[in-house]
């Protein structure tokens, strides 16, 4: 991603939402990443603690959370994200420090923010800017969220060719008042498989730190790729109903799912785990089924005899952000264990 983004010449500005890490964190640095982007308040003040100067909360803005903003704003360089002008206003007589701003901007992804093309609300959400005393407008943000829904390349060349075309009309439009504004553009799956970034400012991907079988789905990266696997006990066999339990649920894994060829539903793969590396070339079954607690892993015979009540396998999680935020803690490969953001 370094590489991409500087030959892009843009900045690279990742999510760190997906390792909520300090130890994580700092292998960016190694690679000279210096501005990041996070999804919460408290995520920033985390990673502002850990010695991280300028940060942008890529989430539309709590303005409840006003104090804390500005504390933030008085020791280092914050950016958040606006939608309407009710936070402007109320943000605008609270704050005492500067405050970086992006107007949120929808180019399809139907979440939240704008409509690209609602050219009169963002004028209205700008004029209110202009005369902000500690509001600094930046530019447009904005997630290309609906590649994820993609299976195609093709798909992800669409969604990122009208979302670079909706923003680049929207700056041009406001250029005359705005001739500086920047645009931001996120997405793992976008920044993964495509290459010409050439018309934005920065990249925000996050989810490509760890990647996951949505990812791999998806096209953007290999199964060897997925850098997390959540370890998990074999609690019980069921060989009439060819499954193995294992203490690996909902709670875990979250419920997110992905559908097979054949359009049925699991929440993730079991590879064998030997110590604490795993081998994704050596499967031993789909979880199909996920309540609080449990997990029930669909086997053939063959592996139903090999794995044994006790044994420790690993689960390549669904989406990798939603199972670290559930864990909160990780173990490398080389047995250190990494605390996370809790």
């Amino acid at each position: 991603m370094v590489i991409k983004a500087k030959e892009n010449n843009v900045l690279l500005r990742p999510h760190f939402k997906t390792h909520q890490s300090a130890k994580v964190a700092e292998w960016f640095k190694e690679y000279g990443v210096e501005c990041i982007t996070v999804s919460s308040v408290k995520m920033a003040e985390y990673f502002a603690n850990h010695g991280w100067k300028d940060i942008t909360i890529a989430f539309p803005a709590n303005i409840l959370e006003w104090k804390e903003i500005n504390t933030l704003a008085n020791s280092i360089n914050v950016n958040i994200v606006v939608e309407s002008i009710e936070s402007i206003l109320f943000l605008e007589s609270k704050l005492t420090s500067p405050v970086g701003v992006y107007i949120k901007v929808d180019t399809g992804y139907g979440r939240t923010g704008i409509n690209a093309d609602d050219f009169e609300t963002i004028l209205n959400l700008l004029k209110r800017l202009k005369n902000s005393k500690n509001l600094i407008f930046i530019g447009y943000l904005c997630h290309a969220g609906h590649t994820y829904n993609t299976s195609s390349i093709a798909e992800i060349e669409k969604i990122n060719k009208l979302a670079k075309e909706q923003l680049l009309a929207l700056k041009t439009f406001m250029a005359s008042e705005f001739p500086l504004a920047e645009i931001s553009f996120g997405d793992t799956p976008s920044c993964s498989i495509l290459n010409d970034f050439s018309d934005y400012h920065e990249l925000r991907p996050g989810n490509f730190v760890f990647y996951d079988l949505t990812q791999h789905s998806i096209g953007s990266c290999k199964l060897e790729d997925i850098a997390v696997a959540l370890a998990v006990p074999v609690v019980a066999k069921h060989p009439k109903r060819n499954e193995i339990i294992v203490h690996g649920g909902a709670v875990h894994l979250s419920k997110d799912s992905l559908k097979d060829k054949d359009g049925n539903t699991y929440y993730g793969i079991a590879v064998k785990l030997n110590g604490n590396k795993w081998d994704v070339n050596k499967k031993i079954g789909t979880v199909v089924k996920v309540s609080q607690e449990h997990g029930i892993i669909k086997v053939e015979d063959h592996i139903l005899k090999e794995v044994q009540i006790g044994d420790l396998i690993a689960i390549l999680p669904i989406h990798s952000c939603l199972t670290a935020n559930l864990m909160k803690e990780y173990q490398t490969t080389d047995g250190e264990n990494i605390s996370m953001m809790i």
